[in-house]
């Protein structure tokens, strides 16, 4: 498995390009767009005094191989920004996450656009396992993961400490390679239903 950190991903809906410094300013206002958000739900911060160094923190983890961050972007503007990250090249595993996107494109095309770009890459470079990672009170998050056809696998407890000193546990869903054209197929009709 070998995942191409350049490859820019695009459909109707959102175009993936690798994060760079032309998407800055508007990922900061995007983040900046929802505060509590990132106080209530995220492990980390990206909003107010947070968004510099957590910016570096990306591209320095990217550099090392860490994870590979993409700008989401609608209309040519970034409004958020995902990534893959816990490669396992033995086991041909990765986790999607790290995903955020200005609360005026929740709800609709953007995140199942995006997830399909992104499992559709993965798959196709040797992935045989796609997993995500979503705080047990995220409610929204989790829903938004079984609606893109993952499996729920269970709870890790008290999994992480938060910034803000939470302890959080963790849901695991996955999809498998096997169950990728299914998977494929539903998010395909899904977004059959909205106008680009």
């Amino acid at each position: 498995m070998k995942v191409d950190p350049t490859r820019v991903m695009e459909n109707r809906f959102v175009r993936l390009e690798p994060f760079t410094e032309a998407h800055k300013e508007d990922l900061r206002a995007a983040c900046d767009a929802d505060p509590s958000v990132w106080t209530d739900l995220y492990p980390y911060s990206m909003a107010g005094e947070h968004f510099d160094p957590m910016w570096t923190r990306m591209h320095a983890n990217q550099a090392k191989g860490v994870s590979i961050h993409w700008a989401v972007l609608v209309g040519g503007r970034c409004i958020g920004i995902t990534c893959y990250s816990s490669y396992d090249l033995p086991n041909a595993s990765l986790e999607i996450g790290g995903t955020y996107y200005h609360p005026d494109f929740r709800g609709g095309p953007v995140n199942p656009a995006a997830k399909r770009l992104m499992m559709d890459q993965a798959f196709g470079d040797g992935a045989r396992r796609v997993v995500f990672r979503v705080d047990a009170i995220n409610a929204r998050s989790r829903a938004a993961v079984l609606k893109l056809g993952a499996q729920f696998e269970g709870v890790l407890r008290q999994d992480r400490v938060t910034w803000t000193g939470r302890i959080r546990d963790t849901c695991i869903f996955s999809v498998l390679k096997d169950e990728w054209p299914a998977v494929r197929d539903g998010l395909d009709k899904r977004l059959s239903a909205f106008e680009a």
